[in-house]
């Protein structure tokens, strides 16, 4: 073989290849909205005990703040597509699957209390904040927690809790603390009523959901602090700029509205109006078109 023919079979076989790799690279990046709009379905991924934002109703389906404000976003979309009739697949997920399943296209947008963090966005995508709340303590009537020597806190692994209280600690290392693994918040409100923890940490309105949903709300007491700062948003699969924009689109006409004001009455009610820092978030987020 020639020098010649040997760089024109080269030049061939990297052209095929090059084909090769872009017709899979076109292939494998279909949008969501395509996907959605071909399959006429969203999935939406739901947590199962993260009262009041994401659980499991009475009647075994997904109810909550973030699934109001998801099955919102899948009537606008559906309604922009042009579909009729949006099927939604719900879809449950853990603290330790969720993010794998906005990853890999099990979920399309996940409706939990997932706080968006710049390491988060390093894997997935999160629309605009749809809530703000920060890390609290619970407890039954009569725990001490103002001494730290031999305190037991339950926390969820992999969360943004877990992670400040482990720096909290490490900051400390004379107080002889010791966190407690549990699977999930239900756990973790079981873990205080058994006494197998002394408190369980989370986010503050979720802790309230806990306590107001128990058999007697009125054994529990929440610590007056935070310890940190949780901004909410719904996770979607990184780099889908059209499915990200849609759910923005969806979320930031809700805030205009002022309909959101009868979401968050429907969920939080009890604690009365919303205070100025969910105002200001609303109003914020609300973008023009």
């Amino acid at each position: 073989m020639t020098r010649s023919s040997v760089r024109s079979t080269l030049l061939v076989a990297l052209l095929l290849s090059a084909g090769c790799a872009s017709t899979s690279a076109t292939d494998g990046g279909k949008g969501t909205l395509d996907r959605i709009k071909t399959s006429k379905s969203i999935a939406l991924g739901y947590r199962q005990s993260s009262v009041p934002f994401s659980a499991v109703g009475a009647d075994g389906k997904p109810v909550g703040y973030s699934i109001d404000l998801c099955t919102q976003v899948a009537n606008d979309i559906g309604r922009d597509l042009g579909i009729a009739d949006l099927a939604v697949k719900w879809v449950p997920v853990s603290v330790e699957s969720r993010m794998a399943a906005v990853r890999d296209g099990t979920i399309d947008l996940e409706c939990g209390s997932t706080t968006n963090t710049l390491s988060r966005q390093a894997e997935v995508d999160f629309s605009l904040t749809t809530f703000i709340t920060g890390g609290s303590l619970l407890s039954l009537q009569g725990t001490s927690l103002s001494d730290l020597a031999g305190l037991r806190i339950a926390v969820i692994p992999g969360t943004t809790t877990e992670r400040v209280l482990k720096e909290a600690l490490e900051k400390a290392p004379a107080a002889d603390v010791r966190l407690v693994p549990v699977k999930d918040h239900a756990e973790g409100r079981t873990a205080i009523e058994n006494r197998a923890a002394d408190a369980y940490a989370s986010d503050r309105d979720i802790l309230i959901g806990l306590a107001l949903t128990a058999s007697d709300p009125r054994r529990f007491v929440l610590a007056d602090r935070y310890f940190s700062y949780e901004p909410y948003a719904l996770m979607l699969r990184r780099g889908d700029l059209d499915f990200r924009l849609a759910v923005n689109r969806s979320l930031a006409r809700f805030y205009r509205s002022g309909q959101i004001l009868t979401v968050y009455s429907r969920w939080f009610g009890a604690l009365g109006d919303p205070n100025a820092l969910i105002i200001a978030m609303y109003a914020i987020e609300g973008l023009p078109d």
